[in-house]
């Protein structure tokens, strides 16, 4: 057991396929750019992370039968997820100085080429995902139920709405289910689209797919919750970014709706529901349930 009661699971190849297939990525890319945003998306999409979003896809694909190399996929979403703290991290955003233990993109490379990078890499992450896919020998219309997918948890209904949606709550009492609809948006749209992309990659059947977007969408809820605890109860050099910039920033959050045990159980709650319903469809893996519940019982 580890220091999060959990037995172990070594992600570790996947981690290193993953920043791999990035290295490729910015490679290709950017080959010969230079200047600031160019060196920014290098910044923002080599840096250290839990690369969670990517390795479920990675894990999506296997339990649906999945046996090729889907780390370019992986990596595809990973990109998208990288905007979207370049983005937040924005002074107009919830102006943060920290990220994964280092400054900030906009810190290090300005204001102006951190927004140019965001949204540069937004068609990046499309080209990239189209690219992956092909590359797996998928159909058209496979690949283009791929591209969607991940543009729609992107976009207005997706990770921008939610931002959107946070930022107009600033200063305001929301009630539950007000705070839900932020996040199911802000933060899980993407955990969903992850599992989705996965199975979609792997030509599952419409009800696992189903069942992969309701556990995507369950434990992307859980991991905004326990964000919401974490920045309470731990410290930033545990987060590797600001600890307490909610309260900061006036914001509604789980803790002060629930309480930190009534945020917490609701949590794992959610955590149960996303597993019991993979198990229904024959498709919780070991390393999916393992996943689940590192959401909730995670330091950082």
């Amino acid at each position: 057991m580890n220091a999060t009661g959990l037995t172990p699971i070594d992600f570790a190849l996947d981690r290193a396929a993953v920043a791999r297939a990035l290295e490729q990525l910015v490679a290709r890319t950017l080959a010969g750019e230079t200047g600031p945003v160019a060196d920014a998306i290098r910044y923002a999409l080599v840096g250290e992370g839990k690369r969670l979003r990517a390795i479920l896809v990675m894990e999506a694909y296997r339990a649906a039968g999945g046996t090729g190399d889907v780390s370019a996929l992986a990596a595809a979403v990973e990109v998208v997820h990288a905007y979207s703290l370049v983005h937040d991290d924005l002074p107009c955003m919830d102006d943060d100085d920290m990220r994964r233990g280092r400054a900030t993109v906009h810190k290090v490379y300005g204001v102006g080429a951190a927004t140019a990078a965001g949204m540069a890499m937004v068609p990046l992450a499309a080209h990239a995902a189209d690219e992956a896919a092909q590359g797996l020998g998928l159909s058209r219309e496979v690949r283009g139920a791929i591209v969607r997918t991940l543009m729609q948890a992107s976009g207005a209904g997706g990770m921008i709405g939610g931002q959107l949606l946070d930022l107009e709550g600033e200063g305001l009492s929301l009630d539950l289910a007000q705070l839900e609809r932020i996040h199911r948006c802000k933060t899980g749209a993407l955990i969903e689209a992850a599992m989705r992309l996965g199975g979609l990659a792997a030509n599952a059947s419409p009800a696992m797919l189903a069942a992969f977007g309701r556990y995507g969408a369950s434990i992307g809820l859980a991991f905004q919750i326990t964000d919401d605890v974490l920045d309470i109860t731990a410290t930033t050099d545990e987060l590797g970014k600001t600890a307490g910039k909610d309260l900061h920033l006036r914001k509604s959050t789980y803790p002060a709706l629930l309480g930190i045990a009534g945020a917490t159980g609701r949590a794992e709650s959610l955590v149960q529901e996303a597993c019991q319903g993979l198990q229904d469809q024959g498709a919780l893996s070991p390393e999916l349930e393992h996943l689940a519940r590192f959401v909730v019982a995670r330091r950082s």
